[in-house]
């Protein structure tokens, strides 16, 4: 289907990006909402104790302000969209 060729496209550009910064994919996913000033919590599922700590470990992945730059100016991210350095 067209239509998810294109969303594994642009999971791969964006982890192509987080790659080049050494952020997994998963700690800029978790730690993008917080950008947003009405977001106030992210939550997330887990199955597992291991599943939690990964997640805990991920929101406290650094991730520097160039990703979230990067991603914008690859076209992964609108220019308007306010990310957790701002």
């Amino acid at each position: 289907m067209p239509g998810q060729a294109v969303t594994l496209e642009r999971a791969r550009r964006l982890d192509a990006v987080c790659r080049e910064h050494r952020v997994p994919l998963k700690a800029a996913a978790i730690q993008f909402p917080l950008g947003h000033p009405a977001v106030a919590s992210v939550l997330t599922g887990s199955r597992s104790a291991a599943e939690l700590d990964e997640n805990v470990d991920m929101f406290e992945h650094p991730v520097p302000a160039s990703l979230w730059r990067d991603l914008k100016a690859e076209g992964l991210l609108a220019e308007q969209v306010p990310t957790p350095d701002e």
